[in-house]
């Protein structure tokens, strides 16, 4: 192996040392890269230095790249690359999105059919204490949960819903109609196994959750918050203290997370988004809402 992988504290996630992304891998390479995003589920490399063409590039090594939703936060520079910040331009307008404030428990893409379940996220510009990012293994979540609990979560489908997820986003807010066509109300499966080891895993949003099908709103909102409060025990969470050039990447799919208020200290983080292959990872099979 051309690269070291050193666990990071007690977590799941774990450190690629000994790699510039910048340069080319080879197969072997790419291969042991990958089975290590399968198995841990975060994976965080130090001290990079790309430009948007390279983040890209070392993207699209993993799956096929996929345009954010919102592009209005788009970069200029590459139409694959997002800009998470809450810095303004000349003109005093935003550049990028998600601003300052905090970002509960999420996983992007939910909202869609065929989420985008890879995702690669660079520090260009970062607090140098605090603004923590926070990762949860809904892996190691199902395997903690009562037998009962599973049984009861077994073979439903949760309802998700953007309008709900974008209502909590600071910043400028996003035309609900618009999206809403972009985006119909779909459901998911609460479990999901591995195409591979069969394993079981959750698969949760609670940002953008709607409801359970066939349930009431209150009991649905209630078991939808009995998963999520157990899934982001701090025994299930890896916490990420940024550096300017952190490279980071999880799977959306087997992974929650959300961040701690930036606040007023000058933050930008540049992100791709890919389809992952269902033939490795677990790819949510969403299902339009029937009216």
């Amino acid at each position: 192996m051309a690269f070291d992988v050193v666990k990071i504290g007690g977590s799941f996630a774990r450190e690629i040392q000994g790699l510039q992304l910048w340069r080319r891998f080879d197969d072997q390479e790419m291969e042991e890269l990958r089975q290590l995003w399968k198995l841990h589920g975060v994976l965080v490399f130090r001290r990079q230095s790309l430009s948007e063409d390279e983040l890209a590039s070392f993207s699209a090594r993993f799956g096929d790249l996929e345009e954010h939703p919102r592009s209005d936060w788009n970069s200029t520079g590459n139409k694959n690359v997002v800009l998470l910040s809450n810095l303004r331009n000349f003109e005093g307008v935003e550049i990028g999105g998600l601003g300052s404030g905090e970002i509960d428990w999420h996983s992007d893409q939910s909202y869609k059919t065929r989420p985008g379940t890879g995702a690669v996220l660079y520090g260009v510009e970062v607090p140098k204490d605090g603004a923590s990012t926070y990762f949860a293994n809904l892996h190691l979540a199902y395997d903690a949960l009562p037998e009962a609990t599973k049984r009861r979560a077994e073979g439903q489908r949760a309802i998700y819903d953007y309008a709900r997820r974008a209502a909590s986003y600071s910043g400028k807010q996003p035309d609900i109609e618009s999206i809403r066509k972009r985006f119909p109300i779909v459901t998911h499966q609460l479990i999901y196994a591995d195409p591979v080891s069969g394993k079981k895993s959750l698969y949760l949003d609670p940002l953008t959750m709607d409801g359970i099908v066939g349930w009431s709103e209150h009991d649905a909102r209630q078991f939808i918050d009995e998963l999520a409060a157990h899934a982001t025990q701090e025994k299930f969470v890896y916490r990420h203290e940024w550096q300017v050039g952190d490279v980071l990447m999880w799977d959306n799919a087997t992974t929650l997370h959300r961040r701690d208020p930036v606040g007023q200290r000058p933050r930008l983080l540049k992100r791709t988004t890919m389809l992952l292959p269902s033939r490795l990872h677990i790819i949510p099979v969403g299902e339009l809402l029937s009216a």
